[in-house]
C-alpha cells in the first residue's frame, strides 16, 4: 500500500477499544482461534512452519525474530476487533466524516491558467462523510494510491480551497507530493 492507504489503515487501528495481545503466545493463540484451530493456516499466513506455530502455542518459543514479530503484529491487527472497526467506518462514512492532516505539495489549475510551481502546504481539514465513504469504498475495491490521492485532493479542493463553493469557482487542485498524511475518524 502507499502512504494514504497506510494512513487509512492506521486510522482504522486507532479505533480499537482494547490493545492487541502483547506476547507472541497470545498473538499465536488469537490467530489460531481466528483460523478455527488450524495451525497450518496460521503457518502459511506467517510464512513459517506449522511446528514453529505449535511451539509458540505451547510456550517453548517465547521471543520471535524481528521479521516474524512484525508479521505477527500485522496479521493480528488485520483481524482484531472487526465489529469495532466496521462501526467506526460506518459512522465516519455516514455522519461524522474524517479529519485529514497533511503536508504536501499542491498544484493548481484555475481559469486564468495554471501555476508552474506547486507549493508545500500544511493543512488540517475535516472532510464530510461523502469523501470518507468514497475513500473507504475505493480502498475496499483495491484502488491504487493515485486513485486514493485523487479522492483526498478533491475533498481538500472542495472543503479547504473552494470553501464549499464560496470562492475560487474554477479551481482544480492536484496533490503532487505528500510529505506526510494522517487521517482520523471523528
Amino acid at each position: 500500500m502507499g502512504i494514504l492507504g497506510d494512513s487509512l489503515d492506521k486510522a482504522e487501528a486507532n479505533t480499537f477499544t482494547r490493545p492487541l495481545p502483547k506476547s507472541a503466545q497470545a498473538q499465536m493463540r488469537f490467530l489460531v482461534r481466528h483460523e478455527k484451530g488450524s495451525t497450518k493456516a496460521v503457518a502459511e499466513r506467517l510464512g513459517t512452519s506449522q511446528r514453529t506455530v505449535e511451539r509458540y502455542l505451547t510456550g517453548q518459543f517465547k521471543r520471535p525474530r524481528k521479521d516474524l514479530a512484525d508479521r505477527l503484529v500485522t496479521e493480528v491487527a488485520k483481524n482484531w476487533q472487526p465489529k469495532v472497526r466496521e462501526r467506526a467506518k460506518k459512522q465516519a462514512a455516514s455522519t461524522t466524516g474524517i479529519v485529514i492532516e497533511t503536508r504536501a505539495r499542491f498544484g493548481f489549475t484555475a481559469a486564468p491558467g495554471s501555476t508552474d510551481e506547486s507549493r508545500l502546504r500544511l493543512i488540517t481539514q475535516h472532510l464530510p462523510p461523502a469523501y470518507a465513504s468514497r475513500l473507504f469504498d475505493a480502498q475496499a475495491a483495491g484502488a491504487s494510491e493515485q486513485q486514493l490521492q485523487r479522492i483526498a485532493a478533491e475533498g481538500l479542493q472542495e472543503e479547504y480551497f473552494k470553501d464549499r463553493g464560496r470562492r475560487a469557482a474554477g479551481l482544480q487542485v492536484e496533490l503532487n507530493d505528500i510529505d506526510y498524511i494522517e487521517l482520523d475518524y471523528r
